[in-house]
């Protein structure tokens, strides 16, 4: 079988690069990561087809003319595009008169996902449970309190004093709803078939009435995604959630919110692999979420704004989860994407 063949076949992104760093060859894999074709890839330097790889340009033109390989772990690559990707980058040379070298690009995307999701799940169910048990230990008392409130408000007859039972009833209230936030939905609801569109269309034009003007709401839609099943009140409180967040990120320096929606083949979403997957991102092109919040970023009362719950993220985090789905979050200044991730079933 020919070499070129062979090499086509490859999921690994491999180009054969000069001491300029122009490519002279790239397998199909490397097309497609950086969603370029070989023959426009073998016109230019390396560096005129991506925005951001995670190593110097200068270090790899230094490597190749010396000879020398190289080895980077999960560096950050950013095509022209815009599509983000996290690749294991090796260099080897092949011929040091010639001062070519192989360049190896690795997705491993879908590997740190899949190590962040099951790792997430286990934290958030963590949390989850010591939530749902502190909840429950404050209805209790709550209920009491209130009743203890109204009884008490029956024996006065000073409405003056009246005003007091009042105010302790509308607080215990206040908190009781709270704490029903908190616990949000845990058990699958029933599940019918719906066109996601239909579904965010809703949730589009329930924001755009409120959008500040300096914020510009974009949308684009791949129209061939079949209707998956949900629920769709609580699929729309999860984009809604989502979408909010990206709102107040914007509110003081404005910007662009995109809702795009596509499919991706063969992805894995806990351990188990789908065929077909519905991906709706929600991206923002604002100052990004601190470093600090991305481990803990869906956790309940986890929030980077002051006046903020910290309870929308966490609620459709869990939504996403009782449809079989997961959210993942990518962030760096200038781009916020969070990625909802459906199973289509019976996709063939």
């Amino acid at each position: 079988m020919d070499k070129e063949i062979l090499l086509n076949h490859l999921v690994t992104a491999v180009l054969v690069i000069d001491k300029d760093l122009k490519p002279c060859y790239a397998n199909a894999a490397a097309e497609q990561l950086l969603g370029v074709g070989s023959h426009r890839l073998v016109e230019q330097a390396l560096p005129e087809h991506y925005q951001i790889l995670g190593v110097e340009a200068q270090l790899l033109r230094d490597a190749v003319k010396a000879g020398q390989g190289l080895t980077v772990n999960t560096a950050a690559l950013v095509t022209l595009d815009g599509q983000h990707h996290t690749v294991d980058l090796t260099l080897i040379p092949l011929d040091d008169e010639a001062e070519l070298s192989l360049l190896e690009l690795r997705q491993v995307d879908q590997q740190r996902r899949i190590h962040q999701q099951l790792s997430q799940d286990a934290q958030q169910q963590a949390a989850q449970f010591l939530v749902r048990n502190l909840a429950h230990e404050i209805k209790n008392p709550l209920g009491g309190l209130r009743g203890a409130a109204q009884l008490l408000s029956r024996e006065l007859a000073d409405p003056a004093l009246k005003e007091f039972t009042t105010l302790i009833i509308e607080q215990a209230d206040r908190l009781r709803n709270l704490v029903d936030r908190l616990l949000g939905p845990q058990r699958p609801t029933q599940h019918s078939l719906h066109n996601i569109h239909q579904v965010v269309q809703k949730v589009y034009k329930l924001v755009e009435m409120a959008l500040p003007a300096n914020i510009q709401l974009k949308r684009d839609y791949d129209p061939s995604i079949p209707d998956i099943e949900m629920d769709p009140d609580q699929m729309q409180q999860a984009v809604l959630n989502i979408l909010q967040n990206a709102v107040q990120a914007l509110e003081h320096t404005g910007g662009e919110i995109l809702i795009r929606t596509r499919t991706q083949h063969q992805v894995t979403i806990g351990s188990q692999r789908h065929k077909l997957v519905l991906t709706l991102s929600i991206i923002d092109n604002g100052p990004g979420i601190p470093p600090e919040l991305m481990d803990t970023l869906f956790y309940p009362m986890v929030t980077g704004r002051e006046q903020g719950s910290g309870l929308g993220l966490s609620i459709a985090h869990n939504i996403a989860r009782l449809h079989s789905g997961r959210i993942d979050c990518l962030s760096s200044a200038g781009h916020t994407e969070f990625i909802i991730s459906l199973p289509i079933l019976g996709a063939k």
